[in-house]
């Protein structure tokens, strides 16, 4: 009986849980699939899968969400991370024409830091612009005007050094972008919608005499073509950390335990005049493996992964909120299962 339940247990673990030891990794492959397991029904049933199935916002703020999303394989988990990076569209500067440029930074070198620059519009407001066509109209194309001229300050001391107090205009922003209107774009666009994210991003820098004058064009595109369009600064993802003690653990050996962990993982608490070790918060820990260095110690604690919990971290340029983001992504993957189906149809018709 003992000898079935530890094997049922093993099974499980195998089933739901990656473990990483102390020379390596077990588990790493998803095993649940039909007939694999004795006595499991592994077929795909959607019932099952939307009683499973969860999203649970942890923090949210303008430029930042945290989410987990529980029930998943991480063949779905990586489609919603790789389409965060590539797949989701955005406005950027895709042709820059430079009419007077005398600063130090050369042309190229300016329109790539240009293209660089998270523009503030609503990508879904606007149209991808048809291939071929070298003038922009209002439904798929953004003007902006730089203008700068570097003087200097007919009111600065005489003995003074500092730039800023020196020359006028001599660092460029992106405060110094101008919107210029297409068609009827000041109609549809409160004045001061349309701009870049940050206004304070170094550009370049002049002397007196040096001017930069161009104008740029802002079209929408996605992070596969180039990754200027990509939307977050990041989207990634892990398994929520599973940190088990297989025994208690006391005294200075609690202390010492803690301590090999992330704070807030392990916490240390009195119990009838006895330090105590317990798991508090596993989610903190960032899986640093500190616990195996320890000789008494690392038999004593099992480190896991729960293999379909996934922590999904996901940061916007600000271009979007990111939970806007993160729905027009689950969009586009909606209608990649679309034309997957089609195509099904299609050859079946054939």
């Amino acid at each position: 009986m003992r000898l079935k339940m530890a094997a049922s247990q093993a099974v499980e673990e195998m089933r739901s849980r990656v473990v990483l030891g102390e020379f390596g990794v077990r588990n790493v492959h998803t095993t649940d699939f039909p007939g694999n397991y004795s006595g499991y029904d592994d077929a795909w049933d959607q019932d099952r899968f939307e009683k499973n199935f969860r999203v649970d916002v942890v923090h949210m703020d303008e430029n930042s969400l945290e989410f987990d999303m529980v029930g998943i394989d991480a063949a779905i988990a990586n489609a919603f991370r790789r389409i965060l990076l590539a797949e989701v569209p955005t406005m950027a500067v895709e042709k820059v024409l430079v009419y007077n440029n005398t600063s130090i930074v050369q042309d190229e070198i300016l329109a790539h830091r240009l293209g660089l620059i998270p523009i503030h519009a609503d990508p879904r407001l606007f149209e991808y612009r048809n291939q071929g066509d070298e003038e922009g109209t209002e439904i798929d194309t953004l003007q902006f005007r730089l203008q700068v001229r570097c003087t200097r300050n007919p009111h600065a001391a005489k003995d003074s050094s500092d730039p800023n107090e020196l020359y006028v205009n001599h660092k460029v922003y992106t405060r110094h972008m101008t919107w210029i209107p297409l068609g009827n774009q000041a109609d549809l666009f409160p004045e001061g919608t349309i701009r870049p994210v940050h206004d304070d991003i170094l550009i370049a820098q002049l002397r007196p005499g040096q001017e930069i004058d161009l104008l740029m064009h802002c079209v929408k595109g996605i992070g596969k073509d180039h990754a200027k369009f990509s939307p977050v600064a990041t989207a990634s993802y892990r398994l929520l950390p599973d940190i088990t003690l297989l025994e208690p653990v006391e005294g200075e050996a609690a202390e010492e335990l803690s301590r090999c962990f992330s704070p807030g993982v392990i916490e240390v608490q009195e119990v009838q005049g006895k330090k105590v070790a317990r798991v508090a918060n596993p989610r903190l820990d960032t899986f640093s493996r500190e616990i195996f260095r320890n000789e008494k110690l690392k038999k004593v604690v099992r480190l896991a992964r729960v293999r379909d919990h996934y922590i999904f971290s996901v940061e916007s340029t600000g271009v979007l909120p990111p939970d806007v983001l993160v729905s027009e992504a689950i969009k586009v993957l909606m209608g990649k299962c679309r034309r997957f189906l089609d195509e099904l149809d299609a050859v079946q018709m054939d």
